[in-house]
């Protein structure tokens, strides 16, 4: 953020100074600027999109090696590791995917930036919980007891 804070700072801003947007973000605030931003644009890509790839990369290669090597365990050591990374490729991929579709394209504001935003900023942390949540035994175990009691008042 401290490279980009530098390349916004020097710009000049003209016009309603009003961003159409969830969050204050770089591409939304790049439309506020009088002058080309075609530069700016390109380093914002190289640097928002490129580091949202690598690590989105790093940690997909990360539970590969992961899931490679689960040939050497029991079968329920195997089921408790795929529910672990199950968990955590889910969060990964809701944050990730967002984040790289906004970032790695041209320097521009689409009408779906909107929605994306608020999906990785306030969706994806409110179901973190819920996701790992269930892999709790006990929640798991409770919720079933409940979905059976319901299920079985609705039929008497």
């Amino acid at each position: 953020s401290v490279i980009q804070l530098s390349t916004i700072y020097g710009l000049p801003f003209c016009g309603p100074n009003v961003i159409d947007h969830y969050i204050c973000d770089m591409y939304p605030l790049l439309e506020l600027v009088c002058t080309d931003t075609y530069v700016t644009g390109i380093l914002v890509v190289a640097n928002g999109g490129l580091i949202c790839t690598i690590v989105f990369l790093l940690l997909l290669i990360s539970y590969g090696v992961i899931l490679h090597s689960l040939k050497n365990l029991s079968q329920e050591g195997r089921r408790k590791a795929l529910q672990t990374c199950g968990s955590h490729i889910t969060v990964v991929v809701c944050f990730f995917v967002p984040c790289i579709f906004i970032y790695v394209r041209p320097a521009k504001t689409f009408y779906t930036d909107k929605s994306l935003s608020v999906f990785y900023t306030v969706i994806t942390p409110m179901l973190n919980p819920l996701i790992y949540s269930l892999r709790n035994s006990e929640l798991t175990n409770a919720m079933k007891k409940l979905w059976k009691r319901n299920i079985i008042s609705h039929i008497k």
